[in-house]
């Protein structure tokens, strides 16, 4: 600390008892790198609307349901890797899906170690965007899986705020997320989700204002509406809300879009993360279905564009 007051107020160095080190403030005491930089939407996806394919993992070593097969595991996100980037999907979202009932907060090393390693099968099979969800809300782990996997984004469930869920009360560590970010100096975005599924608020309150907070003082890059469960839409009231409070911030629809209504969707959001609709026969825990990744794509590049700001 004397350092750094010396450095903000050398004067103080001709203080008597200073010592002759004082008054030669080495400014590599105060140095640092600067701030980590957060490429934009735009720059990770390379195009307008940009579909992300949810990569549901089947249960992990240690969860209750896994079958320890690892190479099962690897094969597994491999081929819906390459079937996303196939059918001509944007970018990926890891998620260790298979893993409920979910912690809470905190995963265990194996569930860390694992993502990783199948991270880092998902970029060897598609030059894709990759993100991280480590459910049920660890955003240390994503971050550390999106660092060492090659990631672009992590999906935070409740970065700011409360909400009531099946694993109890989750509370938003924006600050801790943040922090570990610029300690590790790593230029990963933050998508957050606001109104998150599978959750209700702690205190009711418009969705506008948990979105505004999550920009304006929890700093998320980019924001994620779902419907209230898996598979299931977003209404159009909450997009539209987000949107309007938010014009500048990315927005994407997490939940429930399909090639009927993505038309609809694309009226208020710039990005879709999509998982039910592109998988076989519809069914979350089948693998990913290229052809039903065309069939969105296809409705994506037929929906209207969204008029000039």
């Amino acid at each position: 600390m004397g350092y750094i007051l010396l450095y903000l107020f050398p004067e103080a160095a001709k203080i008597d008892g200073a010592g002759p080190h004082a008054a030669a403030v080495d400014l590599q005491e105060t140095d640092r790198a600067p701030m980590v930089e957060i490429p934009s939407f735009a720059a990770i996806f390379g195009r307008r609307r940009p579909l992300i394919g949810v990569i549901h993992l089947p249960p992990l070593p240690g969860s209750p349901r896994s079958r320890g097969d690892l190479k099962a595991l690897g094969d597994r996100v491999r081929q819906d890797a390459r079937a996303l980037a196939a059918g001509g999907a944007s970018g990926m979202l890891l998620e260790n899906f298979g893993d409920a009932p979910f912690l809470a907060e905190h995963v265990p090393p194996a569930t860390v170690a694992m993502m990783t390693a199948l991270a880092l099968i998902a970029r060897e099979a598609a030059a894709l965007p990759l993100g991280v969800n480590v459910l049920r809300n660890d955003a240390a782990a994503a971050l550390a899986v999106a660092l060492a996997g090659g990631g672009a984004f992590i999906r935070v469930n409740v970065h700011v705020g409360a909400a009531v869920t099946d694993q109890g009360l989750l509370q938003g560590r924006a600050a801790a997320t943040l922090r570990l970010r610029e300690q590790l100096g790593v230029g990963i975005a933050v998508f957050a989700d606001v109104g998150v599924k599978h959750a209700a608020p702690l205190a009711a309150r418009p969705l506008a204002e948990e979105a505004e907070e999550a920009v304006h003082r929890g700093l998320a890059d980019a924001l994620i509406v779902t419907g209230p469960a898996t598979g299931r839409p977003a209404a159009a009231g909450d997009l539209a809300a987000v949107r309007c409070a938010l014009p500048d911030t990315p927005l994407l629809a997490g939940s429930g879009v399909n090639p009927q209504n993505v038309g609809e969707v694309l009226r208020h959001a710039d990005g879709l993360i999509v998982g039910t609709a592109l998988k076989r026969d519809g069914r979350v825990e089948a693998p990913i279905d290229e052809q039903a990744v065309r069939a969105l794509v296809a409705a994506i590049a037929a929906a209207p564009a969204l008029p000039a700001p």
